[in-house]
């Protein structure tokens, strides 16, 4: 089964369910799926192509979790298209359970991921738009929390979940939502 938000998860299912047809882990199928989202230039709820916070900058957060309750997030990670693969190898390859900002940065370029200026020119011509009034209070509504959230459960009965993000759209920078929050997102 494979089970996720909003009408930009279809394509993330597709990819989900490919992975689960082959016999392949709940856990990958839960990273497969979000990082279909995340590379989607046209979609602006993450990584490529993600709103920018109030400064310009597409500030990113995810969690992944397995069936054994092994968690990993990362938060306020820039310049990296893949926060949830991030997120995952903060699972696997270390103690803690989250990294932030520079920290998350610096794991994810050791870890082989490459930087990427994830502003696409629709965001950044919207962000502009959004600077001219100088309101610096962004609306939270429907059309201003997206995310994805993604749930595998493979043929073995192992649920894992996933979840990714750029945000609150000019949001502050810095700001954390819940989406990387174990638990929450």
């Amino acid at each position: 089964i494979v089970i996720s938000t909003w009408n930009h998860g279809l394509a993330a299912n597709d990819a989900a369910w490919a992975v689960l047809e082959k016999g392949g882990s709940a856990l990958d199928a839960s990273e497969m799926g979000v990082r279909v989202t995340e590379s989607d230039p046209t979609g602006a709820s993450v990584g490529l192509g993600g709103r920018p916070d109030r400064d310009g900058f597409v500030t990113l957060d995810a969690c992944i979790m397995d069936h054994e309750n092994k968690c990993g997030a990362v938060a306020f990670l820039q310049d990296i298209e893949h926060p949830i693969s991030v997120a995952r190898k903060v699972m696997e390859e270390t103690q803690h359970v989250m990294l932030v900002g520079e920290g998350a940065k610096q794991f994810a370029l050791e870890q082989g991921f490459k930087e990427r200026n994830l502003l696409t020119e629709k965001s950044k011509k919207a962000w502009l738009k959004w600077k001219e009034a100088s309101k610096y209070k962004p609306v939270v509504n429907v059309e201003n929390h997206d995310t994805i959230g993604l749930l595998a459960l493979d043929e073995h009965g192992n649920l894992s979940g996933s979840c990714t993000t750029s945000g609150m759209a000019y949001k502050m920078h810095g700001r954390v939502g819940d989406s990387p929050l174990i638990g929450a997102g």
